[in-house]
């Protein structure tokens, strides 16, 4: 099978195919569990395919190809775009985008990352992308928010890029723009309701992270027996985040179990959150917890729209990054802890 499938490289647009062909064979696995050695070999031979000595680190703009542009649009996995106003506002001057390119799919990003140019760190999403807001000049920031990174072929799942990327734009954008002082995520938690946020009302387990006071206070908003049942009651509302005492009353708690979530709970030695361990593992540091920075559909459903700065130290990269492999803890910042 190896021999065939190196027969591919010759053929144009063959490697694409490959790329896709480990995706299809990795979607059948568990129906299908004898794929997995062909699943193995076509990983190892399109690790060595795409190894950093082969991507181009490329800047997208709005004068980049149509068909590039359409697979931004396409892959965007973390805030999709609504229409291409959305995305020429994403490319601005204080905008930008890069992405890995390999010169056998020129026209497939292999994963890119979009970054705000900004003053000051910034805790919301929907301040950050919202249209209106004006253009900031460059020279002017002082903050790069990295606010999404999307891995756009479910065929390299598994292989190592965003490390690479992202010190890569960290060490272009320094040398572009020199204001720039900080290197910050805005990050959802993808997996915090579902695997923490559910297992703790299920279990009344949530309480612990109200005080006495907070909890009374947020029975008597909810009208409800215990901390967890006004919990449920209050996030079932749709439209709970827009009324500010349901929302005051939800915040300490859900915000300490965010906190407990990304800095205490492991899964197999690394962190549960799956967001989490890619920039943990990658040098970065939990700098700030941000309540409300998401308050899209998505963002409520995944996270009761918490948001997280992960920040990237240029000059303690690798110390957090060995730290974190030590422990299975994420290097955090003073400011993780204050809730208020």
């Amino acid at each position: 099978r190896l021999h065939l499938f190196r027969q591919f490289n010759t053929i144009p647009e063959s490697l694409k195919f490959l790329v896709d062909l480990r995706a299809d064979i990795s979607s059948r696995l568990r129906q299908y569990p004898d794929l997995w050695l062909m699943e193995l070999e076509l990983r190892h031979l399109l690790e060595s395919w795409f190894n950093l000595g082969f991507l181009q680190l490329q800047r997208i703009t709005w004068e980049s190809p149509a068909a590039l542009l359409e697979k931004i649009i396409t892959y965007e996995a973390v805030h999709e775009f609504t229409h291409w106003k959305d995305l020429k506002r994403r490319l601005e001057s204080d905008r930008t985008c890069f992405a890995f390119i390999h010169p056998a799919m020129p026209n497939e990003p292999i994963i890119f990352l979009q970054v705000a140019l900004v003053q000051g760190v910034c805790g919301s999403i929907q301040d950050l992308l919202d249209p209106s807001t004006p253009e900031l000049t460059p020279h002017l920031a002082d903050t790069a928010i990295f606010y999404s990174i999307t891995n756009a072929q479910k065929g390299l799942r598994g292989i190592p890029f965003g490390n690479l990327l992202i010190k890569q734009v960290a060490a272009e954008l320094r040398s572009e723009v020199p204001s720039l002082e900080i290197f910050s995520t805005l990050s959802p938690i993808p997996r915090f309701r579902k695997d923490y946020l559910e297992p703790a009302l299920a279990s009344s387990s949530l309480a612990q992270h109200y005080t006495t006071a907070e909890d009374q206070q947020l029975r008597k908003v909810a009208d409800a027996r215990s901390a967890s049942a006004a919990v449920r009651k209050l996030l079932d509302r749709p439209d709970w985040h827009e009324d500010h005492v349901a929302a005051d009353a939800l915040r300490p708690g859900l915000l300490r179990a965010a906190r407990a979530y990304l800095g205490e709970e492991e899964h197999r030695g690394r962190a549960a959150c799956p967001v989490a361990h890619f920039h943990a593992s990658n040098g970065a540091m939990l700098a700030r917890i941000n309540w409300l920075g998401d308050t899209s559909t998505k963002g409520l459903a995944q996270s009761a729209g918490i948001m997280v700065n992960y920040l990237y130290d240029m000059e303690k990269f690798d110390e957090h990054q060995s730290e974190y492999a030590r422990t299975c803890l994420l290097y955090t910042s003073d400011a993780a802890d204050d809730l208020a």
